[in-house]
């Protein structure tokens, strides 16, 4: 756990406080606690998922790792040179992220995987504290609407100042830093099943990061 995470036995919102000890009482080895950002803060990549699933994070403890919805995540990572080592969905793998951080919108698990805007709301603060603790921080992929809405409002700008589209990309003013936000549907079992994102679809909106943090490198000055 680094400065910019919950504690573990964080209540800021009660129902999942409380969704997290009935699962403890039926899982007692799994995680069940807030899951907490994956990667460095030195990267310039940070991407920005909805809430951990029961199976999936909330389990093993670690971000998009245990269920469906990080297959598809890690292995367009990897192509994309974004890791180091080789998935194997579970916290104990050994992966690595190169220049890369993975976190969520609400830390903790939602029952139904849905969390309410309240929640979302007091959760807020972490992503704030992340997004600020990352000094090098060129690019944020938001994956689907609620992390989208959340990461807009992090940073202060108004909703209607960027429109969520798969593969859209945002020009963000980030406390005088400029920042690119990049939208994608997410990676969820859902989603991947319907073929509403497909590997193609996921894999052109790493291209294109990868194009973008490949130009912000030449432009810099240093």
């Amino acid at each position: 756990m680094s400065r910019v995470d919950p504690k573990p036995q964080c209540k800021l919102c009660p129902r999942l406080a409380r969704f997290r000890t009935d699962t403890a009482r039926s899982f007692p080895d799994w995680h069940n606690a807030p899951v907490p950002s994956f990667g460095n803060l030195d990267a310039r990549f940070l991407i920005v998922g909805l809430a951990p699933g029961l199976r999936g994070a909330n389990r093993t403890g670690r971000s998009f790792t245990g269920d469906q919805s990080g297959q598809l995540l890690f292995a367009t990572l990897e192509a994309h040179d974004f890791t180091r080592g080789k998935f194997g969905n579970e916290a104990d793998d050994g992966l690595q992220l190169v220049d890369t951080m993975i976190t969520n919108a609400v830390r903790c698990v939602p029952p139904e995987n849905r969390p309410t805007g309240a929640e979302a709301t007091a959760c807020r603060r972490f992503l704030i504290d992340t997004i600020e603790a990352m000094p090098n921080l060129s690019v944020i992929l938001a994956l689907g609407t609620v992390a989208h809405a959340n990461t807009i409002r992090a940073i202060g700008a108004p909703l209607k100042s960027a429109k969520f589209a798969h593969n859209a990309r945002h020009a963000l003013d980030v406390a005088g830093r400029s920042v690119a936000l990049f939208n994608s549907y997410h990676c969820s079992r859902y989603n991947v099943n319907t073929r509403r994102l497909t590997p193609e679809m996921f894999s052109d909106v790493f291209t294109n990061i990868r194009s973008h943090l490949i130009a912000a490198q030449a432009a810099s000055p240093d």
